[in-house]
């Protein structure tokens, strides 16, 4: 092997060295101040409902499923969070990742869920979110930013909620 063979060689296992490194760091799908990953699903209702379509509002996106309690537990708080601001440009997108829409439907008609609900039965968006906790919630700025991220829920998670999205609307 002659020295530049050599040297093209051990270059290659550099970059090959590096190349892996990259790839191996674990990226998060959605952080703060990055923008918000484009997504289009059905609504409970029947129509398609697209991410890229509610800029120039405040967007609260909230991954949810029908065997998650403290989701329940939310729930009532985020219809209140909806009713309260929907007239000032706010809009609330309650992804289910349930596997079977009826299931989710079922718990919406009983818990009164006022706000669309975006059925995610294949867990796409909630990949692409890299939503693992359940609930989950992102909440979007007017110029399709992320701003903040809450993964799980506990007793006075709303209070936040509201200051939050009470800020960018303001903005």
């Amino acid at each position: 092997m002659t020295h530049t063979t050599r040297r093209l060689s051990l270059k290659h296992l550099l970059l090959g060295v590096t190349l892996a490194a990259v790839a191996s760091v674990a990226v998060p799908a959605v952080t703060p101040a990055k923008p918000a990953p484009d997504f289009t699903l059905r609504t409970m209702s029947g129509p398609n409902m697209r991410l890229q379509e509610q800029r120039g509002q405040v967007v609260l996106v909230n991954f949810w499923a029908s065997w998650c309690g403290p989701c329940r537990q939310e729930i009532p708080h985020l219809n209140t969070l909806y009713d309260k601001y929907r007239a000032s440009g706010f809009v609330l997108m309650g992804v289910n990742i349930d596997d079977n829409p009826k299931v989710a439907a079922e718990l919406a008609a009983k818990l009164g869920v006022k706000f669309p609900v975006l059925l995610d039965t294949d867990k796409t968006v909630s990949k692409l979110y890299d939503m693992s906790a359940m609930p989950a919630t992102v909440v979007i700025d007017r110029d399709g930013k992320v701003r903040y991220i809450h993964r799980g829920y506990r007793e006075g998670y709303e209070v936040t909620y509201d200051q939050q999205v009470r800020g960018l609307l303001k903005e």
